[in-house]
């Protein structure tokens, strides 16, 4: 460049956020590489457009749901079990006349528990098909709204108590062998009441 107009307008011109981005052609890089090598001031647009670029994204970035991370772990740990050589089991649907006995097979068993206590969410799956996913949960604190539309999630408490907030205006306290069905589109949250975690026996089922 001859001159720090040509500069100044080669910085403006939009093409270094286009490089950021990762939008220029391999010559269009080629060519801003080598200028930045030349010129600081290039190279300072750069860092000021990247560090720019984070912060907007950091911003506007929008973290999943709680849930999602424990359900995912849930996900795989269940995959590498039937891997391994676990036979599928199939829990039955939870119905108003269900009972924590139903699903003692399950509930004895060591190696469904969680491994420390570390946790606000810990899941694991001990049923699955394509019509319902069956899950033990364990819960400390509260879980934040969600809402679902095309599966009906059911809980039975099996130790500990909650309470399950309907749109923020309706709320029901769940104690040991009660039994919850979550409505369709409705936002929900849940919020632990028990000093030891909230043990549940969580299933959902397709609409």
């Amino acid at each position: 460049m001859k001159n720090m107009e040509n500069l100044n307008g080669f910085i403006e011109s939009g093409i270094l956020e286009m490089y950021v981005l990762g939008n220029t052609t391999a010559e269009e890089t080629l060519e801003i590489e080598k200028l930045a090598l030349q010129h600081v001031e290039i190279q300072n647009e750069i860092v000021l457009i990247s560090t720019a670029l984070e912060k907007y994204a950091d911003a506007t970035a929008i973290k999943p749901p709680i849930t999602v991370k424990p359900f995912l772990l849930a996900t795989i740990d269940y995959t590498v079990r039937m891997q391994s050589g676990e036979h599928p089991s199939f829990p039955p649907i939870i119905s108003e006349k269900s009972n924590i006995e139903e699903y003692k097979e399950w509930l004895n068993r060591k190696d469904l528990e969680p491994e420390n206590s570390s946790y606000d969410i810990f899941a694991r799956i001990i049923g699955f098909t394509p019509k319902a996913t069956t899950a033990i949960v364990w819960l400390k604190g509260e879980v934040p709204p969600e809402t679902h539309i095309d599966e009906h999630e059911k809980f039975m408490v099996v130790e500990g108590s909650c309470e399950i907030i309907i749109d923020e205006k309706e709320v029901y306290k769940l104690e040991v062998g009660d039994i919850f069905n979550i409505p369709l589109f409705k936002s929900h949250r849940v919020c632990v009441t028990s000093s030891i975690p909230c043990k549940l026996i969580l299933q959902r089922v397709a609409a």
